[in-house]
């Protein structure tokens, strides 16, 4: 099926307002391609040019200062959230600001929220899918919970249709920060076999696809695993795109060396490991992936 990216006529004056409009963002304004009025939010005054280069309208806002966004709830009629949350503590302020904002301006329709496929926790490598429960097991996971509570009752109680993306690591040769090969060709270590935990990702313009088909057609009150149909162990992974880029393959360790040398945030994503499925994205919201395999998205061109 392909993307539609164009409203129906009946749409055609309808607004979207991306807040947290970082690399993922600036890939659905690229979708969008000037066909919709997006306004976008920033609390960086030097991003306002490259969102307006962008096709976007810049709104100098903050997620952490309820104060300045007051208008926002009256400007468009979907709303794509993919700010995060704070840095620390089990709830998400930022999220409960901008939600008591939308509220008071009564016009959204549609909210899609980036979350996590974290917030299920470890599983010891079991198959998951939506109709699991979360089980966080981190601070940062438990706060995108709450996010997703937050946004699910908000759509109860405005009639508000919202659709939450649980979403793995993120990946593209062209993004920053999210190109594998920078840690592959830092040489970081990778955890030996029989410690390896299964990982997932999801290509970043399969994303910013997946976001605009749920801006447009996603079902209210749904969750939606977007993952790609790889299954493999984060080290075999890692192993792939030094294969395919002619690098060295990353050195393997235990997990008690791991401990030793590898920071809190990544010995935190090497303590999970579970298998999602993706039957949902599939069936519902986006049949086909650019990428169905990180395999097509890492191949040198």
């Amino acid at each position: 099926m392909p993307l539609r990216l164009l409203p129906s006529p009946a749409q055609r004056r309808a607004s979207l307002l991306i807040v947290g409009c970082g690399d993922v963002g600036m890939r659905v304004l690229r979708l969008l391609g000037g066909r919709w009025h997006v306004l976008a939010v920033t609390s960086s005054p030097d991003r306002r040019e490259a969102l307006r280069r962008a096709g976007a309208q810049p709104l100098l806002g903050n997620l952490d200062d309820p104060a300045t966004l007051g208008r926002l709830g009256a400007l468009a009629d979907r709303v794509l959230h993919l700010a995060p949350p704070p840095a620390h503590g089990h709830t998400d302020s930022r999220t409960a600001h901008l939600l008591r904002a939308l509220a008071r301006g009564g016009r959204v329709q549609h909210l899609v929220y980036g979350s996590t496929t974290g917030v299920y926790g470890d599983r010891g490598g079991a198959w998951i899918d939506e109709t699991d429960a979360p089980r966080p097991g981190s601070d940062r996971a438990r706060r995108r919970v709450d996010a997703e509570r937050r946004v699910r009752h908000f759509g109860r109680a405005t009639g508000c249709a919202v659709t939450v993306l649980r979403i793995p690591g993120i990946y593209a040769l062209d993004r920053e920060g999210g190109d594998p090969r920078e840690r592959v060709r830092r040489g970081t270590p990778v955890l030996r076999a029989e410690d390896d935990v299964f990982t997932h990702h999801i290509h970043a313009d399969d994303l910013a696809r997946a976001c605009v088909r749920a801006l447009l057609a996603g079902p209210a009150q749904r969750v939606f695993n977007v993952v790609d149909r790889t299954v493999m162990p984060m080290g075999d992974y890692f192993d792939l795109v030094a294969d395919l880029w002619s690098l060295p393959r990353p050195p393997r360790i235990s997990r008690e060396q791991a401990q030793q040398v590898l920071t809190p945030a990544s010995l935190g994503f090497m303590g999970e490991s579970r298998r999602i499925r993706h039957d949902r994205l599939q069936r519902e919201l986006l049949p086909r992936l650019r990428y169905p395999t990180v395999r097509e998205g890492l191949a040198p061109p």
